[in-house]
């Protein structure tokens, strides 16, 4: 069976990624199995500075999902490129950045530090531009296309774009991020959500609101992929509820060229690795020699 594809010039043993933040950087998950096994993995965001995040509690479960609201916290840019990255080189697999910023300026700087460090940038783009009074990145068309673009330049790696699940407008928010020089796209990032604390009166979070991930968000995922994979013609990555073989074929028919596995690590440090066994027997049972004979098989009649 062979599970290998082509994502943004790079060629990937299987269509299985680790979702950024869902991971850490490795050193736990990797007690329970062999990082080497995945297609890529997407490290937990990185930006210039450190970033304490959020006060507890930053996870709350939800009805066949997880809310989390850790606030982007990571040890910053050195930290990331001198500590950490070392040690993930160690896992023969690409190795693709996540970053952010609160400024086109800082993930520029990211992005132009990075490249030579990993194989791929992923720009999260669901973060407010402090310049621009808050305005998240990836909300406007016009603010989305300036950043990509710098970022691009900056960028001697593929550069992917993780964008928010905006039900209103994605396909057009994609064909931005291609115009701009994106060689993929990644979706969907959480949704925003929020949990109360009946007796307090408040949220059950340390903060008011977070993101909303897991199995209860996938319906919303692959609609959203659908549209996008129509819309454009760089490859597209599908995120959200995945946790069975199943899952992943769902998203390969429409057309993904890959996927990420995230809350499903929280769930079971081994999720990955089984998900990873169960494909060849489903692609087998579902008539295929390879995941390229999935991609885009999706029958709209």
């Amino acid at each position: 069976m062979d599970l290998s594809t082509e994502l943004a010039g790079l060629r990937l043993k299987n269509p299985v990624l680790l979702a950024s933040g869902t991971w850490g950087y490795g050193q736990e998950l990797s007690q329970y199995l062999d990082l080497s096994l995945f297609g890529a993995l997407v490290t937990k965001g990185i930006s210039l500075e450190p970033r304490p995040g959020n006060p507890p509690p930053r996870l709350v479960e939800t009805p066949c999902g997880l809310i989390n609201a850790i606030g982007l916290e990571n040890p910053g840019l050195k930290a990331f490129a001198t500590k950490i990255i070392p040690y993930l080189r160690r896992f023969k697999v690409p190795l693709i950045a996540n970053i952010f910023g609160e400024s086109p300026e800082e993930y520029v700087t990211l992005t132009a530090e990075l490249s030579s460090l990993v194989d791929a940038i992923e720009v999260n783009v669901s973060c407010p531009n402090v310049k621009r009074g808050g305005l998240l990145f990836g909300s406007e068309p016009a603010e989305l296309a300036r950043l990509v673009e710098k970022v691009c330049q900056a960028a001697s790696v593929p550069v992917i774009v993780k964008l928010p699940p905006k039900t209103l407008g994605i396909g057009e928010l994609a064909q931005v991020c291609e115009a701009a020089g994106a060689a993929a796209l990644s979706l969907i990032n959480t949704v925003p959500a929020m949990a109360i604390d009946l007796h307090r009166r408040g949220s059950r979070l340390g903060v008011i609101s977070g993101g909303l991930s897991g199995p209860v968000i996938k319906p919303i995922a692959l609609k959203l992929v659908y549209e996008v994979v129509k819309a454009v013609k760089i490859p597209v990555i599908g995120i959200g509820g995945i946790t069975c073989a199943t899952d992943v074929a769902e998203f390969l028919i429409l057309g993904a060229r890959a996927v990420q596995i995230g809350t499903a690590n929280l769930i079971s440090p081994r999720a990955g690795s089984r998900i990873l066994q169960d494909l060849p027997p489903l692609l087998s049972e579902l008539g295929v020699s390879s995941v390229s004979q999935l991609i885009g098989s999706f029958r709209s009649e």
